[in-house]
């Protein structure tokens, strides 16, 4: 069974992001580029797949510029066999990055392709289920747990009511969240052994897709400042702010 685990490259979760002063986007010079955290999940629960001896191999694939085979490496360190680029903008809206890796799934045929439940940068949270619906794959999203058993898995899913558990043959799309797993740290021995592993650059031209972009960046702007609060005395003074400065209770 192959694992194809999408991953992609954001701003570091550490860097405090700087809007660029005509608000095109954000200022990315000099800045530490990491994997997704939500990808990181993924890459990690395929590697545990492949631990438990239901995976035979597990590949890292990224859509974005030259830069990003910096990030395939660091998922080659964690343990991945090998990695795919497939060399694009930085900045793809969801479908396109969707439609790139449906061609890399055609060509690899993993049995299970796992993504990130959203990035750290755009927050959609739509490439996945937007892949699943091009492919006409079953999908288990926002996953929590995950149970292969034969030609099936069980996936429990985190909903607004709690947790919902479905049962979805292969091949599959899962998108992780938070609880599934904690990532490993790259050893030193993986991290050399990771130099020597092949990463395959592509373009949407050899996989046969067409881009076209159907949104517009308009303008970006930093969220506004939170005014600093202020201490009340009294349980009786509190409600009175609440009713007749931040009119938030009748």
């Amino acid at each position: 069974m192959k694992v194809l685990c999408a991953v992609k490259r954001v701003v570091d979760a550490n860097v405090n992001v700087v809007v660029k002063n005509d608000g095109t986007g954000v200022d990315l010079t000099n800045v530490k580029m990491a994997v997704n955290p939500f990808c990181e999940i993924g890459v990690e629960e395929g590697l545990r797949l492949q631990e438990a001896g239901i995976a035979t191999e597990v590949v890292a694939a990224t859509v974005g510029s030259e830069k990003a085979q910096e990030q395939i490496r660091v998922c080659m360190a964690l343990g991945a066999d090998r990695g795919i680029v497939v060399e694009a903008d930085d900045d793809l809206e969801p479908l396109s990055i969707a439609k790139l890796l449906k061609a890399v799934y055609e060509r690899e045929q993993p049995s299970i392709v796992i993504f990130g439940k959203q990035s750290i940068d755009g927050d959609n949270g739509q490439t996945g289920q937007m892949f699943a619906a091009l492919t006409g794959l079953p999908q288990g999203t926002f996953a929590s747990e995950l149970s292969i058993e034969g030609d099936s898995a069980e996936v429990t899913r985190e909903v607004d009511g709690g947790l919902q558990t479905v049962k979805v043959s292969l091949p599959m799309v899962l998108t992780t969240d938070l609880r599934l797993n904690t990532p490993r740290f790259a050893t030193l021995p993986n991290i050399m052994k990771s130099r020597r592993k092949p990463i395959e650059n592509v373009s949407p031209t050899s996989l046969g897709v067409t881009l076209d972009r159907h949104t517009e960046t308009l303008n970006v702007d930093r969220p506004p400042e939170r005014k600093s609060g202020i201490k009340v005395d009294s349980v009786e003074e509190l409600v009175d702010k609440l009713r007749n400065e931040a009119k938030v209770i009748s």
